[in-house]
């Protein structure tokens, strides 16, 4: 039986979520906003299974800091034992840089 990963979202992922629908709203869009959300959450779903599918962020070369590019987003993800936490999802041409 394949083990399932709890998938948990940091503050900033959610705070960007919400970012991106407002933005898709103000420009007109909200239903493209909604469809790219909806595709969003299916990659984050899909790790509870697949944790290791994303690569690892290449700005740190640390293999528990992953993320995966659904353009135009960049999922990024920290993975730890049976949890992957949502750090951010930010527009994939953004460089990640750590607080």
């Amino acid at each position: 039986m394949t083990r399932r990963y709890a998938i948990t979202l940091a503050a900033s992922a959610v705070k960007d979520l919400e970012e991106i629908r407002v933005w898709y709203a103000d420009q007109q869009v909200p239903d493209v906003g909604e469809r790219l959300l909806g595709e969003v959450i299916s990659q984050i779903e899909r790790l509870a299974f697949f944790p290791e599918s994303g690569r690892i962020v290449p700005e740190f070369g640390v293999a528990h800091l992953r993320e995966i590019i659904h353009p135009p987003f960049r999922i990024v993800y920290r993975l730890d034992t049976m949890q992957v936490r949502i750090v951010r999802v930010w527009r994939s041409e953004r460089l990640l840089k750590m607080p």
